[in-house]
């Protein structure tokens, strides 16, 4: 049972994450984090980053689908959907899950304090500390909690498995875009994600976990609410 995906994979993000932030807290630094960031910069000239002159500007636009705005404007269609759809728990259970994820990475960004890389030019403004990403960790809680929300309402496997599909795509695109942007270290993308993964599974199950109780106990009855 601990072997299935759905157990594994949220409980080695979970570890990793946990990993990560320990080593970060220790004073350590990860010496892949430098030969990464660099990777995205001209060669010799880090304060320019790779690409046709077209890149930098799309790299900005994705980046800007994990703001605060852009998974705001998200998690609201989502919970309107999911609310004028007929099914009010799930559309409160998400507005609930990502309210609590975003005081969360506010408070870890806060608490652990880690600096913004400084072998590059960042290309983008920010206002935070570093670890872990806010855009790759709450990108991650909003997508894959409304896939995941999704499939509970449709109940199809299709829609489902598509629905996480551009969930797991757009996720790691923002989180790229970060590092090409030259605002995080690779680390703090690799630990917003982990975290997501871990966070957004367990609120999938507990939802789910929650909707079938009230149906055995509702003997079938919908779960609208």
């Amino acid at each position: 049972m601990l072997l299935h995906p759905r157990i594994l994979v949220p409980l080695a993000a979970a570890f990793a994450f946990l990993g990560l932030t320990l080593f970060i807290l220790s004073g350590r630094t990860f010496a892949f984090d430098t030969g990464l960031i660099l990777l995205f910069r001209q060669e010799g000239d880090p304060a320019t980053p790779i690409g046709p002159h077209w890149l930098p500007e799309m790299m900005r636009d994705i980046s800007g689908l994990g703001s605060f705005v852009g998974l705001g404007v998200m998690s609201l269609a989502a919970t309107l959907a999911l609310w004028l759809a007929g099914y009010r728990r799930l559309a409160i259970a998400l507005a609930v899950n990502v309210m609590l994820a975003t005081l969360v990475s506010t408070g870890l960004k806060i608490g652990i304090g880690r600096a913004r890389p400084d072998v590059v030019e960042p290309t983008a403004i920010v206002f935070t500390a570093s670890f872990p990403s806010g855009h790759a960790f709450l990108s991650a809680v909003v997508l894959l909690s409304i896939a995941g929300f999704t499939g509970l309402a449709s109940r199809h496997r299709d829609i489902t498995r598509l629905s996480i599909g551009v969930a797991w795509v757009l996720m790691l695109l923002i989180g790229v875009s970060r590092i090409y942007l030259g605002v995080h270290w690779p680390s703090d993308v690799l630990a917003g994600w982990c975290l997501g993964i871990a966070w957004s599974s367990l609120s999938v199950a507990l939802v789910g976990r929650s909707i079938e109780r009230g149906e055995r106990a509702g003997a079938g009855a919908p779960f609208a609410g």
